[in-house]
């Protein structure tokens, strides 16, 4: 029988259920018809002859799976249903036999076709790509090829209801994208020229054109279908367990059989016995709840890399969060510039802007975006180096310069006596970004970065579900940290912290006896992210760096995705342990009522095939989890003004 309801061969899975319906039609036929001939003739041979050839059709597909196990040497818990058939069609009962085939057969549809319909409910999630895409030519023409002959640098055009055949930069047109297959957001998001879009996400505005960075595989869509696949072949604890012990579970249903046979001499009562023992609904248990799960997750922009994750989740107790990109937007701006005395401010800025124009940190960014608006040219810097959580070095017109931290800066010898007077406090809140060329400061430029709107609301809701420590750690300066906190509701802060401190700060909490949850961005988080028991990374969408450090990945930088999925975790554990208790029950309860003769072999059928729906039907109910999560998104803030304060020589 099909149990493996992560099967990853959807066609396979077809071809199985086309198979059953047609045994189901003629077989059960066949058994229908073996009692309409019982009232039509009197010769009891023909009413048998179709029950036989019933269920013997019925039974062909059980016996087969049966006989391949034991060929390969494996002990499968459907051998006890072959075995109750053998029984069956023994003792001459045909019509008996026939049934309990049908209702068994009929149990086995029901798995194989859920089976498919939770494999293809999460496929249809990442099946989006286009069979076609619109190349522009270099003479702006378009032609029609397939998705997968595209290439970085080609340019697509993307009309409005059509599906974006892979991951790229907008570059004319402006429109709505709904990337809900990605992110799980539920409501489109506005793009114009420069933005990234993502491969299989649907245009529902205006026309575009859109230059490939990724195709094919190495799309974001790409990389999430490997996402589902590779949580697919994993397990939980719980399903290792219970395939440690299925192999005693025949060889003890086959014992208890025998033993009643022996001293009851009624066969009726072995085969009910067998029958009812089947442990379907215990085998479905578990990969039914999980497979629901996993398609929740993927609805809602979670995924989850190993299933056994979705268990690990649920005991968290402590969540250590990065600041930059995380609990704030990451998108930082420059809000002030302080240069130094004899300093002007667009020098203090080109400096700026020539060292960080080698850099993807979000700092460089804010400092180039500055700098472009303000029209500052950066010049051609050799010799780069950017030392992690510190600052970058480069030599720029046959100078050194430095941008980075203040005590870095100091390490290196740099002279602030320029520098020297209240005014150039670095001011409470703000992140500070020093600048020094040939030893000498040059002066200050100050960033701000807003805090997510949800994040609050998603500390709150974490509260409310027993995290004990809510944790915030940064490279940022104490005053940026401790505003941003008193924001979060954060029961600890460290600040001005180095990757490697972040790891120690994890170990300490486990050392405590605490479950921790490390969240980042996953840019530069790596270390910190492996060292919890559980990694998260956020706003994952177009991030390698992200999708391939954490052991689940949020698409979206909804904080509030934490709380549902501690909350799915919990909901799935109860799930499971619903469905294993009433395999349970059923299986001794119905199995006594058997020995008791209480129950016949076709009613024992019949509730086998009963309880195997329950426990599809029981564990479906978490597909629909956390629909109150699809509320509409708010836009982020924008710029802030750039204040430049000059001092005067003295």
């Amino acid at each position: 029988m099909a149990h493996d309801i992560l099967n990853p061969s959807i066609e396979a899975q077809e071809g199985r259920v086309s198979l059953l319906i047609l045994g189901i039609l003629v077989g059960g036929v066949l058994v229908v018809n073996s009692y309409i001939a019982e009232l039509i003739f009197d010769d009891p041979f023909y009413s048998d002859a179709l029950a036989l050839l019933g269920a013997v059709l019925l039974a062909i597909p059980i016996l087969a799976h049966a006989a391949k196990h034991l060929a390969h040497g494996h002990m499968h818990m459907d051998e006890i249903v072959a075995l109750a058939l053998v029984a069956a069609l023994a003792s001459s009962d045909f019509k008996a036999a026939g049934l309990v085939a049908f209702f068994l057969l009929l149990a086995n549809l029901i798995e194989t076709r859920t089976a498919l319909g939770a494999r293809a409910s999460i496929e249809a999630l990442v099946h989006l790509t286009p069979t076609k895409a619109h190349r522009l030519t270099d003479e702006g023409q378009e032609e029609m090829v397939d998705p997968r002959e595209l290439s970085p640098g080609d340019v697509v055009r993307v009309r409005p209801g059509d599906n974006i055949p892979a991951d790229g930069d907008i570059v004319t047109g402006q429109t709505s994208i709904n990337q809900a297959n990605i992110t799980g957001e539920s409501v489109p998001v506005d793009k114009a020229p420069g933005d990234e879009v993502f491969g299989g996400t649907s245009n529902v505005g205006g026309a575009i054109d859109v230059k490939v960075t990724r195709s094919g595989e190495d799309t974001t869509l790409g990389k999430v279908r490997k996402l589902i696949l590779q949580a697919e072949q994993t397990k939980i604890p719980i399903m290792r367990l219970i395939d440690r012990y299925a192999a005693w579970y025949t060889p003890v249903i086959l014992m208890l059989a025998a033993t009643v046979l022996l001293f009851t001499q009624d066969m009726s009562i072995a085969v009910t016995m067998l029958v009812v023992a089947c442990p379907c609904s215990l085998v479905l248990a578990v990969p039914t709840a999980v497979v629901a799960a996993l398609s929740c997750s993927a609805r809602l922009g979670i995924y989850i890399k190993d299933v056994s994750n979705i268990e690990t989740a649920r005991d968290i107790n402590a969540f250590v969060f990065d600041k930059t990109g995380t609990l704030t937007t990451g998108q930082l701006s420059v809000t002030r510039l302080m240069p130094a005395a004899g300093i002007d401010g667009a020098d203090l800025l080109a400096a700026a802007s020539s060292v960080e124009q080698l850099s993807k940190h979000p700092v460089a960014r804010a400092v180039l975006a500055v700098a472009d608006r303000a029209r500052v040219q950066a010049r051609p810097a050799e010799q780069f180096q950017e030392i992690s959580g510190r600052g970058v070095t480069a030599t720029v017109d046959g100078q050194r310069l430095y941008v980075g931290r203040r005590t870095w800066l100091a390490e290196q010898g740099v002279d602030f006596a320029a520098m020297a007077g209240q005014q150039y406090d670095e001011p409470e809140g703000l992140s500070t970004l020093y600048v020094a060329r040939a030893g000498k400061a040059m002066g200050w430029i100050g960033l701000e970065d807003r805090t997510r709107d949800e994040a609050r609301q998603a500390m709150g809701e974490l509260s409310e579900l027993g995290i004990r420590e809510l944790v915030m750690v940064t490279g940022d300066r104490w005053s940026v940290a401790r505003r941003v906190a008193r924001e979060m509701g954060c029961t600890e802060v460290q600040a001005e912290v180095l990757p490697a401190d972040k790891l120690e700060l994890v170990a300490a909490l486990r050392q405590r006896g605490l479950k921790v949850a490390v969240v980042g961005d996953g840019v530069n988080d790596a270390p910190a992210l492996a060292a919890g028991d559980l990694s998260i990374a956020m706003s994952a969408a177009g991030s390698d760096v992200a999708m391939n450090s954490a052991t689940i990945v949020l698409m979206n930088n909804n904080l509030r995705r934490l709380g549902l999925l501690v909350r799915l975790s919990r909901k799935t554990s109860s799930v499971i342990h619903q469905n294993l208790l009433f395999g349970a029950i059923f299986i001794v309860t119905f199995m006594i009522l058997a020995v008791l003769k209480w129950i016949t072999p076709v009613v024992g059928a019949a509730l086998h095939a009963g309880a195997a729906t329950f426990v599809i039907f029981n564990s479906a109910r978490l597909v629909r989890f956390g629909e109150e999560l699809h509320e509409p998104a708010r836009p982020e803030a924008s710029q802030h003004e750039v204040h430049t304060e000059a001092v005067p020589a003295s």
